[in-house]
């Protein structure tokens, strides 16, 4: 459910409402995340669940210079964990710590897969964490900020068509990791005794992930062509992108409160994948992909309707712009603009315990790949259509 690469799967009780008003509610520890200046609106509290993500992909119309089949549903079953903690140190001073995965993605093709010539193998991993400290100005507004740790896993594969050279089906693979450091920051406010507006920035981190590449099956002696079996040390730079949330919750009767935002993401950043290799030679010294992201707008309303001071029921909807254009869109993410429907519930059994569900229903519309052939990677088109539900189940310990 990843828009691009980014993930919003770090709240149960944010999903409930498609995460509208994620940055003006203040719901639970997950402010961390949400926005960080929300910690000066709550008691100490934990807050700690899971995400669990089953998509469908179908594919359809595939055609290309190779042969072989296109199953589809090639993003696994995921678990997203999530886990939150504040605590005031004073009136005006809060501290809270995050642990949360911001952007991630994953696609494995089966082994025959027509297109593996332009992928076959796509796993992206970030988790943070984020230490983190909010300051109540007045009674009113308040302000937060804090550092994210980041660590980033990555692994990307595809095939060679070496079979004109005396060769086969010839397997490329590079992993890598790195750590880096970016920021949160944000300022939530009552406009009135009723609205609450919040915005937060998330900013840009940058990493230079380090492994290596491995191939395999290669022709021998490259058939002239410099190609060697073997494994390189490779290098990837890849900057995740900065994010700014705007989010409106008004409070519009004792039961009903109503949520809207958005959320601008800075994909361009992200205009090409450059795998460098120490060691090898010819068309493995630089492995290149050309990506061409746009900046995106997401956005969501959601409601909630407290039906006693025990339960509390949610819904939203939200739509999602793509960052891939039908250009550029790769089989790595042959993703379309999407659109969310949520459901959710909180319950509080007792004064000091919260118990949140949601289900999100995720729906694309229907996404063009046409990737042209290269230098022994024939070339591949399909449509692409796209479907996942997602549950998320939260606990909030208030003390």
């Amino acid at each position: 459910m990843a828009g691009g690469l980014s993930l919003n799967e770090q709240s149960a009780s944010g999903m409930g409402t498609a995460y509208a008003g994620r940055a003006s509610s203040a719901l639970d520890a997950s402010t961390v995340f949400g926005n960080p200046a929300g910690m000066s609106r709550l008691t100490a509290q934990a807050s700690g669940g899971f995400a669990f993500i089953d998509a469908n992909i179908d594919i359809k119309d595939a055609s290309g210079a190779a042969t072989g089949t296109n199953k589809g549903d090639m993003v696994p079953f995921k678990t997203i964990p999530f886990g939150y903690y504040v605590n005031p140190l004073n009136d005006d001073w809060h501290f809270g710590i995050g642990l949360y995965a911001p952007f991630g993605g994953d696609a494995d093709y089966e082994s025959t897969f027509q297109g593996r010539y332009k992928g076959t193998t796509t796993q992206i991993q970030v988790v943070t964490v984020q230490p983190t400290l909010s300051y109540r100005i007045n009674d009113r507004v308040s302000v937060g900020a804090g550092p994210t740790i980041s660590r980033i896993d990555g692994t990307l594969g595809f095939n060679l068509d070496t079979t004109l050279l005396g060769g086969g089906d010839a397997e490329v693979e590079s992993s890598g990791h790195d750590y880096g450091v970016g920021y949160n920051i944000g300022v939530i406010a009552d406009v009135t005794d009723n609205t609450t507006v919040g915005l937060t920035y998330r900013s840009k981190t940058d990493f230079e992930l380090r492994g290596e590449t491995k191939a395999r099956d290669l022709p021998p002696a490259g058939a002239g062509l410099g190609l060697i079996n073997g494994d390189y040390r490779g290098k990837l730079d890849f900057t995740a992108p900065e994010t700014a949330e705007f989010s409106v919750t008004h409070r519009l009767t004792d039961q009903w409160t109503l949520h809207g935002g958005a959320v601008w993401t800075r994909w361009d950043r992200l205009d090409r994948i450059v795998i460098n290799n120490s060691g090898a030679v010819g068309a493995l010294e630089q492995l290149n992909e050309e990506v061409q992201w746009r900046n995106t707008w997401a956005y969501a309303v959601g409601a909630a309707y407290q039906v006693n001071p025990n339960w509390v029921l949610r819904a939203g909807v939200a739509l999602d712009e793509a960052p891939a254009t039908n250009e550029f869109r790769s089989v790595r993410t042959p993703y379309g603009n999407r659109k969310v429907v949520s459901l959710g519930a909180g319950w509080s059994p007792t004064r000091h315990l919260t118990v949140d569900v949601a289900y999100a229903y995720l729906r694309e519309s229907e996404a063009d790949v046409n990737q042209p052939t290269e230098n022994l990677r024939p070339g591949y088109a399909a449509t692409y259509e796209t479907e996942a539900h997602g549950v998320s189940a939260q606990f909030t310990y208030k003390y």
